[in-house]
């Protein structure tokens, strides 16, 4: 993370979950204060508003993967519009919207990783694994794909070019996770995913699983991606999401993620997902993930301000 420039990239994409209201995601984190928390913390922020592309339509929709032509659309601009940003030098951080758009900004994070000879990692802050594929998914929302998508273990329609740069299952960390489908299972660990669940956070520490990620990017000299998903968080902090599962991470286990990835520098881009505002309670969620936000950019425990009640 050596550029002070950022640029948002506001996604308004509800169309892979099966459920509105995330489709107003990047206007609440906006509202929340993210451009001037960043800017607080010494970031010139690029803002150019959200993405409205096209649909597909050399796709057609399917049942087992619904809303096929329009999650493709976003796919493809955001791949291009990711690529372009970290290539010009500044940092993507992509305000969701539902988590298939993940099919787009890992893949043009990894596209700009390769082209500058490092590997790819991801961190992925969710509840669910989302490796499901069109075969394999209960409900066919794309949400729960992305995972599947960008390691190239889904190539379940022409949405990218089949030989893009795709990301290797063993450079994707899952941390969080506590909503499984039992085919997921299986995949995952048949591809080499490495997923801490919440009782490996409560046996281990995240400190300690955090350590395990920062070093096997470093030894790699890679590039990291972190995909936040509101529902990484526990509900009872954080309830603006449509997929919530109880016992998730605490407000201070999360920014604790945020601050060694800070120290460390190897953060390359953001994406900030499933804030469906319908759901929220007054903004809550949306000002806890731009805290997190914060962290991740250099906030420390010391700076933040004190809130009334």
């Amino acid at each position: 993370m050596t550029s002070k420039d950022i640029t948002l990239i506001g996604v308004p994409l509800e169309e892979g979950s099966g459920r509105g209201g995330c489709a107003m995601g990047p206007a609440a984190f906006r509202l929340a204060g993210i451009v001037k928390a960043l800017e607080g913390l010494g970031f010139r922020v690029i803002d150019n508003g959200d993405l409205r592309p096209q649909p597909a339509d050399d796709l057609q929709d399917r049942s087992d993967a619904k809303n096929l032509p329009v999650v493709a659309a976003f796919t493809r601009a955001l791949e291009t519009r990711t690529y372009e940003t970290a290539k010009a030098g500044t940092i993507p951080v992509i305000l969701g919207g539902d988590h298939a758009l993940s099919m787009g900004s890992v893949p043009g994070m990894a596209r700009y990783a390769s082209e500058i000879g490092r590997p790819l990692f991801v961190l992925w802050l969710d509840a669910h694994t989302d490796f499901n594929t069109p075969e394999t998914s209960p409900s066919g929302n794309i949400h729960g794909m992305p995972v599947a998508f960008f390691t190239g273990q889904a190539e379940f329609a022409p949405i990218l070019d089949s030989a893009r740069p795709t990301v290797d299952p063993k450079n994707v960390f899952q941390i969080g996770i506590r909503s499984v489908d039992e085919i997921e299972r299986k995949l995952i660990a048949d591809h080499g995913v490495n997923v801490f669940d919440m009782r490996a956070i409560d046996e281990h520490g995240i400190a300690a699983i955090m350590r395990q990620v920062i070093e096997a990017v470093n030894a790699a000299n890679g590039l990291l991606h972190v995909s936040l998903d509101v529902d990484f968080l526990d509900p009872d902090i954080a309830p603006g999401v449509g997929t919530t599962v109880p016992g998730g991470a605490t407000f201070r286990e999360a920014h604790l993620i945020m601050e060694m990835l800070h120290d460390t520098g190897l953060v390359a881009s953001l994406d900030l997902v499933e804030l469906n505002p319908f759901l929220d309670d007054r903004g809550k969620s949306a000002r806890i993930m731009v805290e997190l936000t914060a962290s991740l950019f250099g906030r420390r425990v010391l700076d933040r301000p004190t809130r009334s009640a």
